[in-house]
């Protein structure tokens, strides 16, 4: 599904991320870890096209992405729900949600303007993938009310699912769980397990091991924008560069 191969981008001379692989396989959830200023975040914006590498390939399936801008990318079934829970005051959940398929509309500026037929035939499509996306969520009782008065937890919840109403091949979460209660940690868990069984390919990055480790197949550990280890969950637990990277020191 996405092959990163040697990816690199440096701010001011020092690297974020350095000569970045990895290959990520259909239905697979791939967690990406790392202390503080590792690069995850920045990995993320080069996968989505929010940031542009200075070098290297980024393939989604057979097709080289690496140049193409971020809306671009999102049509070609990139998606993120960003770290923080990004909330259009003053319009509805379901219109929140529906903001993430806008991108992907076959009609353009002077349609919408003119609200001709085929725009309103998109519009009607986008709101029933709202629906669909809010109810995967666990949202559709919500979907009326002022998104702002959402809990974190759920405008969490909004975040993915409008992701999810793009319609994407690849999901790519940023610290989903940041800042959750533990209620609302487990039902992000759960929901993560369910897109996975739907065959869903998700990137998740997270402070949390635990929480990685519970969800993902293989995980990527970075370390000062490098790649220091990869494997399965008991695989990346036990390995000594990883203790070494989150603790100072090598058991």
């Amino acid at each position: 599904m996405l092959s990163v191969k040697g990816v690199s981008r440096s701010f001011g001379g020092v690297y974020a991320v350095r000569e970045v692989s990895l290959d990520i396989a259909e239905g697979e959830v791939r967690g990406v870890i790392g202390p503080n200023g590792a690069g995850k975040s920045t990995l993320f914006s080069l996968i989505t096209g929010h940031l542009a590498a200075d070098g290297g390939a980024i393939s989604l399936g057979s097709e080289r992405i690496e140049r193409l801008p971020a809306h671009r990318r999102a049509r070609l079934g990139v998606s993120i729900a960003f770290q923080g829970a990004r909330v259009f005051r003053g319009m509805t959940v379901r219109e929140n949600v529906m903001v993430g398929a806008h991108g992907r509309t076959r009609a353009g500026f002077a349609a919408a303007a003119l609200r001709l037929p085929r725009h309103r035939r998109d519009e009607r499509e986008i709101a029933r993938r709202a629906d669909e996306a809010l109810e995967r969520v666990g949202l559709t009782e919500w979907a009326g009310r002022e998104a702002g008065l959402l809990p974190l937890g759920q405008q969490r919840s909004m975040q993915v699912a409008r992701a999810l109403c793009a319609g994407p091949r690849l999901l790519l979460l940023d610290e989903p769980a940041s800042g959750l209660r533990a209620a609302e940690r487990e039902a992000l868990a759960t929901l993560i397990e369910e897109l996975r069984a739907g065959g869903l390919t998700i990137m998740l990055v997270e402070h949390d091991v635990a929480f990685v480790t519970r969800l993902a197949d293989r995980i990527t550990v970075l370390n000062l924008g490098e790649v220091i280890t990869e494997g399965t969950p008991a695989e990346v637990r036990a390995d000594p560069l990883v203790v070494s990277a989150y603790l100072g020191a090598a058991s």
